[in-house]
């Protein structure tokens, strides 16, 4: 199996200030794609733009279509005090399981504010730092969209970036709160570059969750505690992936989704 993963900073990883891209590329697809040739070959240097040109008859591209959640609200405190909201989870359309900071200064039933239409009322605390809200606004989805966000990696340092740049070209699916971040450099010239020439391009969903803001602190790999995260897999999609000559999964999150449906038999 290809993996085209782009790979996050991780905790005592010394990454120079200068090593980290401070704005996203334009056109998306110069990224550039570093080509495993296997054993004994020097990895070719490439562009997402040449994808097209590297894959073969009977490959199958995968992509993870979830689509970033406005997922982060800054809120006032009656005292005036500011609070950060990260939604995580869905209960319904109000309810949801979030990311409240600093939560220790948060007692359960207080109300923050955003603006004189959208109230966050915060509720108990839930395992793992977690917070139940209730988002209370005449049209919850409309508020969010007003007053959100999308959270960008805490590496990035606050940087703000349009909305639809923090977005796959085919996102479709809501419920994210980060996104699946190899997919950024797809364009609709590369995808339908693969349809023409005959490679399928199928899709998963996985909704990238709390795990995403959760620093590793186990001195073993093995001892850090996963969070769970919903995806969907269409059985068409499986039995695409089953009957491909390789399968390019671009990107964790959708390598997460088919190896969990491969080996559970659960879509």
């Amino acid at each position: 199996m290809l993996r085209i993963a782009s790979v996050p900073a991780a905790p005592y990883y010394e990454l120079p200030d200068d090593a980290i891209a401070r704005e996203p590329i334009t056109p998306r697809d110069a990224a550039r794609l570093l080509v495993d040739q296997g054993p004994g070959s020097e990895p070719l240097h490439k562009r997402v733009a040449d994808l097209p040109d590297l894959l073969l008859d009977g490959d199958v591209v995968v992509v993870n279509e979830t689509r970033v959640l406005p997922a982060r609200l800054r809120l006032r405190k009656p005292t005036g005090g500011a609070v950060e909201v990260v939604l995580l989870d869905a209960e319904d359309g109000a309810t949801w399981t979030a990311l409240v900071r600093p939560s220790g200064k948060v007692p359960e039933g207080t109300e923050l504010v955003a603006g004189d239409d959208l109230v966050v009322e915060v509720g108990e605390r839930l395992a793992e730092g977690r917070r139940r809200i209730r988002l209370v606004a005449d049209d919850p989805a409309a508020a969010l969209a007003r007053h959100g966000d999308v959270p960008l990696p805490p590496y990035l340092g606050g940087l703000r970036v349009d909305p639809d740049r923090y977005q796959t070209v085919y996102a479709r699916t809501p419920g994210s709160v980060a996104a699946p971040t190899a997919g950024l450099h797809l364009t609709a010239d590369v995808l339908g570059r693969l349809r023409a020439r005959g490679i399928e391009v199928v899709t998963v969903d996985l909704a990238v969750g709390l795990d995403t803001f959760r620093p590793v602190t186990a001195e073993r790999i093995e001892d850090h505690p996963v969070h769970t995260e919903r995806y969907r897999v269409p059985p068409a999609t499986l039995e695409v992936c089953r009957n491909a000559r390789r399968v390019v999964a671009v990107g964790t999150t959708t390598v997460r989704a088919l190896e969990s449906a491969a080996a559970t038999n659960r879509f």
